[in-house]
């Protein structure tokens, strides 16, 4: 292929030879057609021969100079085509059509510096779609293509056509808008129908698909507004909507940059932590009502900082669910109090609280079972709570995960009955050992009759359901007298004993002569499977 500069050259001077083979025929044109027309009538006898053959040659040479000149022009025009191609390719997102990043980068930065010179605002709104791992989990990753495809066509229909759309990546969209000073209401409006679209709109093989999103949007006012700086912004206040219930719009404000470095500061610090081995199991017992015999121990995590002292569950647990740590933090957790759990008595469980986010891995039950595997504890000793927000997510996958996870000898408990969205349907068609009553409805039963009435109900549905109820929050002895007395059999709180460390625990256990007795392999003081055998499992 010739190099482009050298086509030009070639027309340039066939273009030259030509134009010149064209003022020759009209100099030596005239000569022969004015003899020709001499000889027709009988004036003289004919043309010059020499002046003739040039004439011919020149009519030769056009011909074949326009010829040559056209062949480089369609090659010209090949190669423009060519280069237009490469450029579309460069700069578009082959998945949805919309501009990718790099063209955002270069377009968007373009439409500050015009909006600036014409005295204009540019709103970015970045826009992620809520759930839409569930969609991949579900439906594979061509149903996530379509859903993807979908957002993005509906992008542009409610957009303006002179908006700048575009692709960052995975689920995340980007859109640019001119508008006039301090419009941010025109924004408010074209947003608020955005979201409501994405989620009434979107389909996978004709049903909804109950994905929403996110949108974050910051405004360029000042002429120095970089691409960098608007487009962390906007990720910003995307990632604050998130934190703060998801399905809207929050335009960005500087106190969220200080609250994200914030964040941050705390997320690295739990990932130290977890390298330093900051993170430990503490138990709460579980007993039964009556004779205070245990029964089990729900683990709780502590961390104790280095750098930060002790920090409260409710703090760092939210953050490392942001942060995506939480499943790492629980298993590693889990596995310290496994193996402290090997010396128990066999007839004594251990808890583990599963956050709903564990609970949208598809791989769960085979990570925990791996645990299992590794840690030596017998699957029958181990319950696994689950609250009941996690069981409107993805019904399909929680249901694969519990029963995988019962066919594995593990036990199941829903977690603080009564204040999510489980339904007796859950209940029927889930195979749960135990339901746990949520401690405010315990709190409240000696001064609300219809928490009272929630409590027996829940115990007399454990009864028709053959399932143990647990009161959870238990913090005196007239609490528990009364629930004795409506039929309550296990519970648990502060009233039977604070939250034991693991020295603590063993010293407890050991007082009670609850430890396993060592001189046995621990798969033979239970009918249950040796935990060898579920190497095959996995």
């Amino acid at each position: 292929m010739k190099h482009p500069r050298r086509a030009v050259r070639e027309e340039v001077l066939t273009g030259g030879v030509v134009a010149a083979a064209i003022i020759l025929f009209v100099g030596t044109g005239s000569e022969v057609l004015s003899g020709a027309v001499q000889a027709f009538i009988g004036l003289n006898g004919g043309p010059d021969r020499a002046v003739t053959v040039a004439l011919i040659l020149n009519v030769a040479l056009i011909l074949f100079g326009w010829q040559h000149h056209k062949k480089l022009t369609m090659k010209i025009s090949e190669r423009t085509q060519a280069a237009e191609q490469a450029q579309f390719l460069a700069d578009t997102d082959m998945l949805t059509g919309l501009f990718n990043r790099r063209a955002l980068m270069i377009r968007g930065q373009k439409m500050l510096d015009d909006a600036a010179q014409a005295n204009r605002d540019v709103a970015l709104m970045l826009l992620d779609l809520d759930h839409f791992k569930s969609v991949n989990d579900n439906h594979g990753h061509s149903g996530g293509d379509k859903i993807l495809q979908q957002a993005a066509e509906h992008l542009t229909r409610s957009l303006p056509d002179d908006s700048l759309k575009a692709r960052l990546g995975g689920d995340e969209f980007v859109a640019m808008l001119n508008i006039p000073r301090g419009a941010r209401a025109a924004v408010d409006v074209l947003s608020y129908d955005l979201l409501v679209g994405l989620r009434e709109q979107l389909r996978y093989d004709g049903k909804p698909v109950h994905v929403g999103a996110s949108l974050g949007v910051a405004l360029a006012q000042s002429a120095d507004t970089s691409m960098d700086t608007l487009i962390r912004q906007a990720d910003i206040a995307m990632y604050h909507c998130k934190d703060s219930g998801r399905g809207r719009q929050i335009w960005y404000e500087s106190g969220m940059e200080m609250a994200a470095q914030a964040r941050s500061k705390w997320e690295n610090a739990i990932s130290a932590g977890m390298q330093n081995g900051e993170f430990t199991p503490h138990f709460e017992p579980q007993v039964e009502l009556g004779t205070g015999r245990i029964l089990g121990f729900e683990m709780l995590m502590r961390w104790e900082s280095a750098e930060l002292g002790h920090v409260p569950p409710e703090r760092f647990i939210p953050l490392a669910e942001h942060a995506g740590l939480i499943s790492d933090l629980s298993f590693q957790v889990a596995r310290d109090a496994m193996i402290l759990a090997r010396q128990w008595s066999p007839s004594i469980s251990l808890s583990l609280n599963i956050s709903p986010l564990q609970l949208k891995d598809p791989w769960f039950s085979q990570k925990l079972t791996k645990l299992i595997v590794e840690t030596g504890l017998p699957a029958h000793q181990l319950e696994v709570e689950i609250t009941e927000t996690a069981l409107i997510e993805d019904k399909a996958l929680i249901h694969a995960i519990i029963t995988s996870l019962k066919n594995q000898g593990v036990r199941l408990t829903l977690d603080s009955f009564g204040t999510g969205y489980a339904s007796l349907s859950h209940l029927r068609t889930l195979p749960f050992d135990r339901i746990k009553i949520d401690r405010s409805f315990i709190a409240a039963m000696g001064h609300s009759p219809d928490a009272k009435a929630i409590v027996m109900a829940v115990l007399r549905l454990g009864e028709s359901l053959g399932t143990s109820i647990v009161a959870k929050g238990v913090e005196d002895g007239a609490t528990a007298d009364a629930l004795m007395a409506l039929g309550c059999k296990e519970a648990q709180g502060w009233h039977f004993g604070q939250t034991l460390s693991p020295s603590e625990l063993l010293s407890l256990l050991q007082e009670r002569g609850l430890m396993r007795d060592t001189s046995l392999p621990s798969n033979q003081d239970t009918s249950e499977t040796p935990a060898s055998d579920y190497k095959q499992a996995i």
